[in-house]
């Protein structure tokens, strides 16, 4: 067995039905009373009732990507309000927004997730400006308390609950093979898919079974758990310059590049995506995570979120300079297939084959 390193990340989860009604508990125990919402409009009404007189404001111009002008604009409204706790409530946007706030003003923030990114367990952020997402990371910006309440993820349509949970499982299959990966990182990733494969299409089939809810929800915070720490490769880092550079739909973008991404890396590490493939219950990992995202309904391809073709030359240059991470060299060729191929949709073949 190879040395590694596992850093335990701080935080406290809580998780269950419910759950969401004792968010002035949570707030309590951190010492809050003045507490800034962060989220939608319609994300934000049940927690301003039930923190009452604690919320002093909330900042509903939730951007994905998180851009540089909505951040600045958030820290100078929790500047204002001389805000001591930030409440985030959404997806990772919302909680990509908190982030960017407490990475400006140390503050804690308390994440209450609404679908399945995941990025509410790990202390890496991102912003984006000009057409580029910088991320880094930075304890000041991991959750002090995430609030996994399977009910608020009930009206998530299934158009949004598919990819959010194909995001989830990019986290999970990421992890087995990114630089900081090591086997408790991987014990965490591989139940994570489990639980994903399980509940995913429970959630799409029977949007109010709180059990199908449960497990994708499980499974995203076994994702991003394993994520924080192991940290990203090759599939994020092409995910990423694709949202900064032609602002397409983060969940779908990482549904559409994830199978691909993972018959490209398979050759580098076979041994992890053959667990990848035991986990989904599929003879191959890429055939497996594809075939899950159409059983979902997700999208099957980058020209269904609206990149052009002609644009796949400057993606592919792009990504060459991101992708030192990747576990199998990646050079602006071998990258042009791997994106034409996402941008298709075509289903990959199997190893071997």
């Amino acid at each position: 067995m190879r040395p590694f390193t596992y850093e335990a990340l701080p935080g406290r989860v809580v998780f269950g039905a419910g759950t969401a009604d004792r968010l002035d508990e949570e707030a309590d125990r951190l010492g809050a009373s003045r507490v800034l919402l962060v989220g939608s409009k319609r994300a934000v009404e049940g927690p301003a009732e039930r923190l009452g007189g604690l919320v002093v404001g909330s900042f509903t111009e939730v951007r994905q990507h998180v851009p540089v002008a909505t951040a600045g604009a958030a820290r100078a409204l929790a500047r204002e309000l001389a805000a001591d706790c930030l409440v985030s409530v959404g997806g990772g946007s919302a909680t990509g927004l908190a982030k960017a706030v407490a990475l400006a003003h140390p503050l804690p923030i308390v994440a209450v997730p609404t679908n399945y990114a995941g990025s509410e367990m790990t202390p890496i952020w991102g912003l984006t400006s000009d057409g580029r997402k910088q991320t880094g990371r930075d304890p000041r910006v991991l959750p002090a308390v995430v609030v996994y309440d399977p009910a608020l993820t009930v009206s998530l349509p299934a158009a949004l609950t598919g990819p959010s949970g194909m995001n989830a499982l990019a986290h999970c299959v990421e992890a087995l093979y990114a630089p900081g990966a090591n086997p408790a990182t991987s014990a965490l990733a591989l139940e994570g898919v489990r639980a994903l494969a399980r509940g995913l299409p429970m959630a799409v089939a029977e949007p109010e079974d709180l059990e199908g809810r449960g497990q994708a929800l499980l499974g995203a915070w076994l994702a991003g758990t394993a994520l924080a720490v192991a940290g990203t490769a090759l599939h994020h880092q092409v995910c990423h310059v694709l949202g900064g550079a032609f602002g397409l739909d983060h969940a779908g973008t990482h549904t559409a590049v994830l199978p691909h991404a993972v018959r490209f890396v398979s050759a580098a590490v076979p041994g992890e995506m053959a667990k990848v493939a035991d986990a989904l219950g599929a003879s191959d990992a890429a055939v497996g995570c594809y075939d899950l995202a159409r059983r979902l309904g997700a999208p099957a391809g980058l020209r269904e979120l609206g990149l052009d073709e002609a644009d796949l030359d400057r993606a592919a240059e792009l990504c060459a300079d991101r992708a030192a991470a990747a576990p199998r060299p990646a050079g602006r060729d071998e990258l042009r297939g791997l994106l034409a191929d996402a941008w298709a949709g075509v289903r990959p073949t199997a190893a071997g084959s």
